[in-house]
């Protein structure tokens, strides 16, 4: 199995990897924003900002890695062509449903961020009416293209899966509730024991971030008709993959720089918000991402090879620097 020992193989396989995500995902979705003369051009403009800024593309790659894995494990003769093919609205949905949240997040009113990716945010490449306004086209774009692009009874599952994960118990839910304790809309967690303070932390991030890595992964499943057993790994490792993230944020936000992370860093410092390194350290959050590491490189051990695109992304993810 593959381990965190591999480190120095890691980050090469994992860019090859996603380079490859990244080429069959970006054509698809820079030819699902090319729009009719009926959509408003700088509407249009924003969206295809939005939705094709420069990025890893980690949701379509747990998507696309989640089909081809389940794929070669249910059947040996379907190729990873084939199984990619059968998953490419949901992995174009899934990243539409990221890019809305991160447009929306952005605003002013949210964490009011003027970089992302290395660019200026939405509302400041363009306005905030108009940032407001594409973060709600993309959200419906998503489910259009999964119903669209999906067999009937798969699409029904794959768009309950991921309003659940988009919605207001998951990442709105979560962002809420992020936002009520930075605010004070809420009793104030900053006076908490750690043991507590960690706890609110693992809810917020388990429903804010980890929830949309665990419904790519789902659908990645549905796309190629995993069965239960299948499904069930690919829920143990989203767990544990998308906690070991947000904590490995944490830690880029408190170290990393503004070059190499394509975002402010240090914000959540200046802000006095609760994250693992200022709860827990940041030795004791690197160990505990690794930990978790892991646990998702273990959760799909069972898939064989090829889930190892999945375990290189977990162990490499808890020791990137972007």
């Amino acid at each position: 199995m593959i381990g965190l020992s591999d480190a120095p193989h890691l980050d090469t396989a994992v860019m090859h990897s996603l380079e490859r995500v990244r080429t069959f995902i970006d054509a698809r979705l820079d030819a699902a924003v090319v729009l009719s003369p009926e959509a408003s051009p700088r509407l249009v403009d924003s969206m295809r900002y939005a939705l094709l800024a420069p990025g890893k593309r980690l949701r379509p790659a747990l998507v696309l890695w989640a089909a081809s894995a389940c794929a070669s494990d249910a059947a040996a003769d379907r190729s990873r062509e084939q199984a990619w093919a059968l998953a490419a609205p949901a992995a174009l949905a899934v990243e539409m449903i990221h890019a809305y949240s991160l447009v929306h997040d952005d605003l002013p009113a949210m964490d009011d961020d003027d970089l992302r990716r290395g660019r200026p945010t939405c509302h400041r490449q363009f306005d905030e009416a108009t940032a407001i306004l594409c973060g709600d086209a993309l959200q419906c774009f998503a489910f259009e293209t999964l119903a669209q692009g999906m067999p009937a009874a798969t699409a029904a599952r794959g768009c309950l899966v991921l309003a659940r994960a988009s919605g207001k118990e998951s990442l709105v839910g979560g962002q809420a509730d992020d936002l009520a304790a930075e605010r004070g809309w809420v009793s104030d967690m900053t006076t908490a024991p750690a043991s507590e303070q960690v706890a609110w932390l693992e809810r917020i991030h388990r429903r804010k971030t980890g929830a949309l890595f665990s419904a790519a992964l789902e659908l990645g499943g549905l796309a190629v008709a995993a069965g239960p057993h299948q499904l069930a790994m690919l829920a143990a490792y989203g767990k544990a993959f998308g906690l070991a993230f947000q904590i490995a944020d944490d830690i880029l936000d408190a170290e990393g720089t503004e070059a190499a992370v394509g975002k402010r860093v240090g914000k959540d410092v200046e802000r006095g918000k609760l994250t693992f390194p200022s709860v827990i350290g940041l030795e004791a959050s690197r160990e505990r991402a690794a930990a978790l590491a892991r646990e998702a490189a273990e959760a799909v051990a069972g898939m064989g090879p090829a889930a190892d695109d999945l375990a290189r992304l977990a162990l490499w993810i808890v020791h990137r620097n972007h």
